[in-house]
């Protein structure tokens, strides 16, 4: 059993921005394997599908961003999930908008929710799907996490969505090492 955790910030308000990159990504994934309906638990929402033989638990924490280790924790424990077994999908300035990049482990960068993860669910060991959204020109991080994609950014959200989804997918089916080889690295 997988557990993917797509990390963003609850409430209609939020919906759109960058932060949110995660909860996207997870409504592609539920879109892609004709998920039924999310439920309400762990301090989250989710649901269970299989993909590739395997069972996927499907989770977006509702503790807002700097609490979502919380939820992780509840769900791992619930549903025994072993750390090498959760998979997180969130948003990362260090990389230019639309790029992707598969990861195990290491730091946080400074990402409050990639911090709660690793401190609730017993380390950095877990896998990563990194959804670039670039880095504000002029500072202004807090603000830029927290605002909608810009136009031209919208315009190419959709296959930056399909894109993390496959790999999430790939992840799954393969393992990590096999799909951080089967998708070139770009961007």
């Amino acid at each position: 059993m997988h557990l993917v955790v797509g990390l963003g910030n609850p409430g209609p308000e939020h919906a759109g921005q960058r932060h949110n990159v995660g909860f996207m990504v997870l409504e592609r994934l539920v879109e892609r394997l004709g998920a039924t309906t999310f439920r309400a638990k762990f301090d989250g929402r989710f649901t269970k599908v299989r993909h590739a033989g395997e069972d996927l638990v499907l989770l977006a924490p509702m503790t807002f961003m700097n609490r979502s280790g919380r939820s992780v924790q509840q769900a791992m424990r619930f549903f025994r999930v072993p750390l090498e077994d959760v998979l997180v999908v969130h948003d990362e300035l260090d990389l230019p908008f639309g790029a992707l990049r598969i990861k195990v482990g290491g730091g946080t960068a400074g990402h409050n929710g990639l911090k709660s993860v690793v401190q609730h669910a017993g380390g950095p060991g877990f896998v990563r799907v990194r959804v670039g959204i670039g880095r504000p020109p002029h500072g202004g991080v807090h603000a830029h996490v927290l605002s909608d994609f810009a136009q031209h950014e919208q315009e190419e959200l959709d296959a930056v969505l399909d894109g993390a989804a496959e790999r999430v997918l790939a992840v799954v089916a393969d393992g990590p090492e096999a799909a951080q080889r089967a998708f070139p690295r770009k961007g």
